[in-house]
């Protein structure tokens, strides 16, 4: 009982839930980012034009965050860096698409952003590529 009301962790236990973390995170999202790659001529008529660039550009944008970026963070390859496409495809997605209803349509944007400002700032953890090629 006491280690469950402890404050103290292990670098073991802390590398674990990143670890948890990061494929939680990065599975989850490859999911919509695979649905929208393989109904890419699909969604490019109905997906929203952001910024002026174009539906097919946004589309393609929102792909690249979803799928590969969710890839690098499921690896922990560039994990960091990862995040940041991911984190702008969720404001976007929350503030834009989903009218900031944060705990109503856009409750899972909002968990997938806390999660990822989560690893941009502790990182990948130890058992992630980055951790093995000691970045």
């Amino acid at each position: 009982m006491g280690k469950l009301t402890s404050t103290s962790y292990t670098t073991g236990a802390f590398n674990a839930g990143v670890l948890i973390l990061r494929l939680g995170l990065g599975g989850l999202m490859m999911k919509h980012g695979y649905g929208k790659l393989a109904n890419f001529a699909q969604y490019k008529s109905q997906f929203m034009n952001f910024m002026g660039i174009g539906q097919t550009a946004s589309l393609s944008l929102a792909i690249f965050a979803e799928f590969f970026c969710a890839l690098f963070i499921l690896i922990g390859l560039f994990t960091r860096l990862a995040t940041i496409p991911l984190i702008v495809t969720m404001c976007v997605a929350l503030f834009k698409a989903h009218n900031a209803d944060i705990f109503g349509e856009g409750e899972m944007a909002t968990l997938y952003l806390t999660g990822y400002v989560a690893l941009l700032l502790i990182g990948p953890g130890k058992i992630s590529v980055d951790g093995m090629m000691g970045k």
